[in-house]
C-alpha cells in the first residue's frame, strides 16, 4: 500500500521522462554556472574580515537572500529537493569564505564549510532528536503495516468514511485530535489516513496539504503543546524589554483571536472538504485521483522509498485494529505522558523557585501541567516514545506468532530506512537555516521592511514581515525568536495600549507559521510530504495556492479591520465566513462519486496495483 519507487532513483522506464530529466540537469548546471558568475562579478563588494549576522546583513545587503532564494528557485525548476537545497547552502558557505576575488579558494573552504554545517545540524541535541524520532516512528509504521493493523484501520475507516467527504473531514479531525506536537501530527496521521484516501481516491496532494494544514497551525495555538512554552518565554522577555511583568500565558491566550491564519486554514480545509470543491493545481490532482485512480502523478517522486516494500500482511493472515490502535496509541500517550515528566524534570533541575513549588504543591493542576509541557525537550521525548512503541508492536506481533523477534527487527530495520532520506533532507534545510542565520538574512529582511509604519498597519505589516522571513529560511521558531523582541517594542511605542500590542503579538507568531507553511525548505512541510509519500514539490505547489488565499484573507479581512479598531469579536466570524464563501465560489466542484467496487474493497486503486 506504501510501495511508490524512491526518490533517489531515477526511473528510467520512460524514454520522455530521460529527455526531461537531461533538460533538468542541464538547466541546473546553467543556473549554478551563472550563480558563480554573478557571485564572482559581486566579490568586490566583500570585506575579508568575519563578522557577526548584524554585521554580514549590512555587508551583503541583497546578497544574504541568495542562498534561500536559489534553494527555493531550483526547488520549483528542477523538482529536485536535495541537489536544490544543497546549492542553497553551498551558495552561503561560498559567501561567508569569499574574501575579495578569490573566488577558488572560497569554493573550497565553502565546502569545508558546508560539511561543517552538516555536522553541526546533526550534532544538535534537538536535530537529532528529530532525525532519530522520524526513523523510529519509520519502524513502528512498518511494524503496523506488517501485522495488517494498518489495513484493518483503513477497511474499519473506510466502513465509515464513504466517501471523499467524510475521509477529508476524519484526516481533519484526526490531525485536531493530536494537537499537541506538529511533528507527532505529520508522522501519525499521514500513514494512518493514507490507506484509506487512495482507497477512496483523495490524491496525495490534498492529504499532504490536510496533514500540513493541521500541524503546526493547530499546535501553535494549542493552550498545552510543546510549542507553548517557547512562545511564551518568547512573550515573556519581549514585554520585559519595555519594563513590564506580564503574565506571559495570559498574553498567549489573549492572542489566539488574533491568529487568523490558523484558525482560518482549518476553517478552509472543513469547508472543502464539505463543498467538495477545489481550485488550482489541487482541481487538477483531484480530478485525477476521481477519474483515473492514480492518487499520484505518473512522474512523482513520493518521499516513501523502495525499502519500505515487502510490509504486507501474509495471504490469509488475521488482522485486526488493535495491531495498529495499541502501538501508535502508545506512541500518543506515551509522548504525552513524556512531555510532562520530562518537563516535569527539567523544571525540578532548574532554578524558578516558585515554579517549582507549584509543581510540588499541584502537580497536576493545569498550570502544571502547561508548564511541564512546555520545558519538555519534545524530540527526545517523541523518540523515546516511538522506541517504547515499536517494542510494544514488536512483542504485538510475536506473541501472536506473526513474525519471530529476528523478522520483526528486520522489519523496523526497514522501515528505518525507509526514511532516511528524510533526514538527509532536514539536515539540509536546517544546515541552511544556520548558513541564513549567519549571513544575517532575518536582519536585512526586517531592516528594508520595517521604515515609517502607519499604525493601523502595523499589524498586518509585521504578518507581512514575519511570512517573508519564514519563507525565506524555512523556520517558524527562528522567525519567531527574531521579530518578537523587535516588535513589542515597537508596537508599545507606537501604541501603549494593551490590546494593540497583543494584536501584534499575534501577528508575529501567525505570520511565522503562515510563511513555514508555504516553504519547501521548512521541516514540517518536508514531514508532511513524507507522512503522505506524496511528491514534495507537487505537495508545495498545491498547497502554495491554498495557503496563499488564506493569507490574503488573513491579512485584508484580518489585520487590517482590527488595526483599524474593529473589534475581534466581529473580525474573526466574519472573516471565518468569507473563508467559507471564497472556497465555494472560487472552487469548482470535484466529481465525488468512487466506483461501489472500490468503497467494498473489490476493485483495487491504480496506486494499490502498482505495489
Amino acid at each position: 500500500m506504501f510501495r511508490q519507487p524512491c526518490p533517489l532513483v531515477r526511473e528510467r522506464r520512460r524514454c520522455p521522462g530521460n529527455q526531461e530529466h537531461m533538460k533538468r540537469r542541464i538547466l541546473l548546471m546553467s543556473v549554478f554556472f551563472t550563480f558563480l558568475f554573478l557571485l564572482t562579478t559581486a566579490a568586490c563588494a566583500f570585506a575579508a574580515e568575519s563578522d557577526p549576522a548584524a554585521a554580514n546583513a549590512q555587508r551583503y545587503g541583497f546578497w544574504t537572500l541568495l542562498p534561500p532564494l536559489l534553494a527555493i528557485v531550483l526547488a520549483f525548476i528542477t523538482k529536485e529537493t536535495v541537489p536544490s537545497l544543497f546549492l542553497g547552502v553551498f551558495s552561503g558557505t561560498f559567501l561567508l569564505e569569499l574574501n575579495g576575488f578569490n573566488v577558488f579558494e572560497a569554493l573550497f573552504k565553502g565546502f569545508l564549510l558546508f560539511v561543517d554545517k552538516v555536522l553541526y545540524a546533526l550534532a544538535d541535541p534537538w536535530n537529532a532528536g528529530i532525525v532519530l524520532q522520524c526513523l523510529a516512528i519509520g519502524g513502528v509504521i512498518a511494524l503496523v503495516q506488517r501485522m495488517g493493523g494498518a489495513r484493518a484501520v483503513a477497511e474499519a475507516l473506510a466502513r465509515r468514511a464513504k466517501g471523499p467527504r467524510s475521509a477529508q473531514i476524519v484526516t481533519w479531525l484526526m490531525g485536531i485530535f493530536i494537537f499537541f506536537d506538529d511533528y507527532a501530527n505529520s508522522l501519525i496521521v499521514g500513514p494512518v489516513m493514507r490507506p484509506v484516501t487512495d482507497r477512496l481516491r483523495i490524491s496525495r496532494e490534498k492529504l499532504s496539504f490536510i496533514i500540513d494544514s493541521t500541524a503546526a497551525p493547530i499546535a501553535g495555538i494549542a493552550l498545552i503543546s510543546t510549542w507553548i512554552g517557547y512562545e511564551i518565554s518568547l512573550i515573556k522577555d519581549a514585554y520585559a524589554s519595555v519594563g513590564q511583568a506580564v503574565n506571559s500565558y495570559a498574553i498567549f491566550c489573549a492572542s489566539i483571536p488574533y491568529r487568523f491564519y490558523n484558525i482560518l486554514i482549518l476553517a478552509f480545509i472543513l469547508f472543502m472538504a464539505l463543498f467538495l470543491r477545489d481550485f488550482g493545481p489541487m482541481l487538477k490532482a483531484e480530478r485525477r485521483a476521481r477519474e483515473t485512480g492514480k492518487v499520484l502523478d505518473d512522474n512523482a517522486k513520493p518521499m516513501v522509498s523502495t525499502e519500505a516494500t515487502g510490509l504486507e500482511p501474509r495471504p490469509g493472515q488475521k488482522t485486526s485494529i488493535w495491531d495498529a490502535i495499541i502501538p501508535i496509541g502508545v506512541l500518543i500517550f506515551g509522548s504525552l505522558f513524556g512531555f510532562y515528566f520530562n518537563g516535569h524534570g527539567a523544571i525540578m533541575g532548574g532554578e524558578d523557585e516558585q515554579l517549582i513549588h507549584l509543581i510540588q504543591t499541584a502537580p497536576l493542576s493545569f498550570t502544571a501541567i502547561r508548564e511541564c509541557f512546555g520545558a519538555a525537550d519534545a524530540s527526545v521525548v517523541l523518540f523515546q516514545a516511538a522506541i517504547f512503541a515499536g517494542i510494544v508492536a514488536m512483542a504485538i506481533g510475536v506473541g501472536k506468532k506473526i513474525f519471530t523477534l529476528g523478522e520483526a527487527i528486520e522489519t523496523w530495520v526497514t522501515g528505518v530506512k525507509s526514511l532516511v532520506i528524510t533526514g538527509v533532507i532536514l539536515l539540509l534545510a536546517w544546515s541552511l537555516g544556520g548558513v541564513i542565520k549567519e549571513l544575517g538574512t532575518a536582519i536585512y529582511l526586517t531592516r528594508i521592511l520595517s521604515d515609517a509604519i502607519p499604525p493601523f498597519t502595523l499589524p498586518a505589516l509585521i504578518f507581512v514581515l514575519g511570512s517573508l522571513i519564514s519563507f525565506a529560511t524555512g523556520t517558524s521558531y527562528g522567525t519567531m525568536g527574531i521579530l518578537m523582541p523587535l516588535v513589542v517594542p515597537l508596537a508599545y511605542a507606537i501604541n501603549p495600549e494593551s490590546g494593540y500590542v497583543i494584536m501584534c503579538v499575534g501577528a508575529v507568531l501567525t505570520g511565522a507559521i503562515f510563511g513555514d507553511h508555504c516553504s519547501p525548505i521548512s521541516d514540517t512541510t518536508i514531514l508532511s510530504s513524507m507522512g503522505a509519500a506524496c511528491d514534495h514539490i507537487a505537495h508545495v505547489n498545491t498547497q502554495m495556492w491554498y495557503a496563499l488565499v488564506v493569507g490574503v484573507l488573513t491579512l485584508v479581512f484580518g489585520y487590517l479591520p482590527v488595526g483599524l479598531g474593529i473589534p475581534v469579536a466581529i473580525v474573526l466570524p466574519v472573516s471565518i465566513i468569507l473563508t467559507g464563501l471564497t472556497v465555494y465560489f472560487l472552487g469548482q466542484p470535484v466529481e465525488s462519486k468512487v466506483p461501489a467496487e472500490v468503497l467494498e474493497g473489490r476493485l483495487e486503486t491504480a496506486a494499490q496495483k502498482e505495489e
